[in-house]
């Protein structure tokens, strides 16, 4: 069965369409609670709780109390920490020992879009099975539970800092960032008044940008997608590196003092050619979008390498799968599994300094061994439901495309699972080919869907 209002990373859409209305997220609020604490173990004397946070979206407001509503119809306790990046959420959930963490956030998304994602008591996304589950559960109607057994809230008030120091937690206790400037981007998101303060307590002089929220300019120009405004800020302080996230905190990219950014994949390496130095790395998993140079980087260090489906879920589905710690996809979602259960921006940031101060040198000289392939992502907007793989004029575009490459590269095409977007990546060792190949599948995409 598949899902119906899950994408890989949980329900998300414009704010007043379905499924993000407050009627819907209720519903949802309320299926989930009969899903998530519907557990033996739980011991009759003690209530079933969540922990719902949020973004700086306007929009959060609304679905918040939504969600709250749906949740105390289903007699479930709910713990609220106002904004606060999505990993923070995952690990609060679990040091609290609740039963699930929900996220109100569309992420790297504009402001007018949101989204509800979930935690398990464990920290980790939910399973397809359980997602399933939940939506089972959305379309019947709502039986509140007896006066006496509706659900709770209350306020959590110093889970900031309970998430500044367990990201602080995560460096090591013998290094620190004194002599470092660093420029923080927050993306006017969920980690303005977490992340400066991280970077600040560990010693480093921290300039913050995209610290100023104000409900309708999450990710308008900063942030991890859109990093020019890093790169000049850098420029502009002279400071040694910079960092960014995106609007939930859950993503990262960086730059070093001479304005040149990295990605996730290059960030990645970073953190895996630092742990190598105090013992064998069992191996790194990578996404169908991750770069082919960093395959061959890893591979040259002898440690294997694997590909999932995209999505940071099914990254570490594939980490749990092999036993592995580390793994993450080229737009900056990064795990390492010795820290955190989620993918954290703060927290691989961290990582990469950590790998940064035991080198002595700078993300430039760490980085100097991968050399990443050209590599062009066009999105094309598509009706939901277009049977792009089955459309004969695109299969004979891509393979037309294949014969151009010769084996040279490689060809994806993706279906965007937060966005009505096909997205068409061609990869290879010349650029300019890589761009007109890309341009040229891209139209065969665009020319189909008309």
């Amino acid at each position: 069965m598949s899902r119906k209002y899950f994408g890989t990373d949980g329900v998300r859409g414009r704010v007043g369409q379905m499924p993000i209305t407050p009627d819907f997220v209720m519903r949802l609020g309320y299926a989930a609670g009969k899903v998530l604490v519907a557990q033996d173990g739980l011991p009759t004397s003690e209530r079933p709780a969540v922990l719902i946070g949020k973004d700086t979206r306007l929009s959060g407001y609304m679905l918040e109390a939504a969600l709250e509503a749906g949740f105390s119809a289903a007699g479930v306790d709910v713990c609220l920490v106002g904004p606060l990046p999505t990993p923070a959420v995952a690990y609060l959930t679990r040091a609290l020992r609740l039963q699930a963490g929900i996220v109100i956030s569309a992420s790297h998304n504009p402001y007018f879009d949101n989204g509800i994602k979930f935690f398990s008591a464990q920290g980790t996304k939910l399973p397809d099975g359980v997602e399933r589950a939940i939506e089972a559960g959305v379309d019947h109607p709502i039986e509140c539970v007896p006066s006496a057994d509706l659900g709770r809230a209350r306020r959590i008030d110093d889970a900031r800092g309970r998430y500044i120091e367990f990201c602080k937690s995560t460096f090591p206790n013998d290094l620190d960032l004194r002599g470092l400037k660093i420029v923080v981007d927050c993306a006017h998101g969920a980690a303005y008044h977490v992340a400066p303060d991280v970077f600040h307590e560990l010693g480093a002089e921290v300039v913050a940008i995209g610290a100023q929220p104000n409900g309708l300019n999450i990710n308008d120009g900063v942030g991890a997608t859109a990093p020019g405004a890093l790169c000049d800020a850098v420029l502009a302080h002279s400071a040694d590196l910079g960092i960014a996230l995106d609007g939930d905190g859950d993503r990262v990219q960086m730059v070093d003092g001479e304005g040149n950014l990295y990605d996730g994949d290059q960030l990645l390496y970073a953190i895996v050619r630092g742990r190598a130095r105090h013992g064998k790395v069992a191996g790194v998993v990578g996404t169908l979008m991750s770069n082919l140079a960093l395959e061959h980087a890893l591979a040259k260090l002898d440690i294997p390498f694997a590909r999932a489906a995209v999505g940071d879920r099914y990254v570490v589905e594939k980490l749990f799968e092999n036993r592995w710690l580390f793994g993450g996809e080229n737009s900056g979602h990064i795990l390492a599994l010795d820290r955190h259960t989620t993918g954290d921006g703060i927290i691989a940031a961290l990582q990469v300094l950590a790998a940064l101060r035991e080198s002595g040198g700078d993300l430039k000289g760490l980085l100097n061994s991968l050399k990443l392939y050209p590599q062009k992502l066009i999105n094309v907007t598509i009706t939901k439901g277009f049977p792009w793989q089955e459309h004969p004029d695109i299969q004979a575009a891509r393979k037309a495309v294949e014969t151009e490459l010769a084996g040279r590269g490689r060809i994806l095409l993706r279906a965007s699972g937060t966005e009505p977007l096909l997205r068409v990546m061609v990869e290879g060792e010349d650029g300019a080919e890589v761009g007109t190949l890309a341009e040229k599948l891209a139209e065969a995409v665009r020319k189909a869907v008309q």
